[in-house]
């Protein structure tokens, strides 16, 4: 009976291995993203760290169940078309593009990849979705600002500076997803006596030359429009804003913590972290086209009281109260 028992035993024993094998393994999802700034710019970091934690609170992690690529075009409209055509041809389960410029990248490679954007200006208007509430093709997320918020840029920026008259207009004339933002501040500019002057730039070598030429014809204010190009160059911006005492306004957090003036628009950061239940809704069989593009629900106000020192301004303090985050 001891001989048998134990012949069962190890019968039992030699299986264990055998049935494990036989389990199914869960398959490894892959996602391929496409990113605004650069590798090592903080913000993008800040975004990636958002954007896996928000991931792994749905199950999903790197290195385990999901594989993540990561592309960085860093503003550059060229670089985007490349690293889309690179991002599809490793046939990821669904691609994360960040604005307009990746998207439109995507768009020009005709492949039935379920996309998930990031800050993309008006996805209706540009043909990228049928309608906010049924996005109707293999790309659905969230938007990036409203327009009307840019006149709202203007009324800040005009109650810390006054004096600001000549407003430059700094983007890049080759995202088309700035149009509606121009047409948006053009009607804002006339009610806050504002002349508008608007400042093409597609590369960082053009945006100094270009800024200097608009102060010597006058211009006191300065505006970015919100454009990856700009924000993967705005310490460059910044500094020469603050080279030629220019009051700017920025659509962004971060170019207020590199030393800008003022900031009015959304956290990104934030963005990120509600783009993981989508990718964990399509990677469980939903599809794009049922699920709603999603608008901007916060707005936030920073101010870096040292910049207003640096230029003279004293800021309202009314204005202050309602600051999300004011820099001392």
């Amino acid at each position: 009976m001891r001989r048998r028992a134990l012949i069962t035993l190890l019968g039992a024993a030699a299986a264990w291995p055998l049935a494990a094998r036989a389990q199914p393994r869960e398959r490894v999802r892959r996602i391929g993203v496409l990113m605004s700034l650069v590798a090592d710019d903080p913000e993008d970091r800040q975004r990636r760290v958002a954007f896996q934690q928000a991931l792994r609170q749905h199950g999903w992690n790197e290195g385990g169940n999901l594989s993540i690529d990561y592309r960085w075009y860093g503003g550059d409209l060229a670089r985007a078309r490349a690293l889309a055509k690179e991002v599809v041809e490793l046939e990821p389960d669904l691609i994360v593009a960040t604005a307009t410029p990746a998207l439109t990248a995507l768009a020009l490679q005709m492949r039935p990849i379920p996309i998930v954007f990031v800050a993309v200006s008006d996805p209706v208007g540009q043909g990228f979705v049928a309608s906010l509430a049924r996005p109707g093709g293999n790309a659905t997320g969230l938007t990036f600002f409203e327009f009307p918020v840019v006149g709202k840029m203007l009324e800040v920026l005009k109650q810390i500076a006054p004096g600001v008259s000549r407003l430059a207009l700094v983007s890049n004339p080759d995202n088309l997803a700035n149009l509606p933002f121009l047409h948006a501040i053009e009607a804002a500019a006339p009610t806050l006596a504002t002349e508008l002057t608007k400042v093409p730039v597609r590369s960082a070598a053009e945006i100094e030359p270009a800024l200097t030429a608009i102060v010597r014809q006058g211009g006191n204010g300065l505006m970015c429009l919100p454009d990856p190009f700009t924000n993967a160059h705005r310490d460059l911006i910044v500094g020469l804003a603050a080279r030629h005492r220019l009051p700017a306004i920025y659509f962004l957090r971060s170019f207020v913590a590199a030393g800008g003036l003022v900031s009015y628009g959304i956290d990104v950061t934030d963005l990120f972290r509600r783009a993981a239940p989508y990718v964990d809704r399509i990677l469980k069989g939903a599809k794009p086209a049922d699920l709603p593009v999603q608008q901007p629900t916060k707005f936030e106000l920073a101010i870096n009281l040292k910049a207003a020192k640096a230029l003279g301004l004293d800021v309202p303090q009314p204005l202050l109260a309602l600051a999300d985050e004011v820099i001392e």
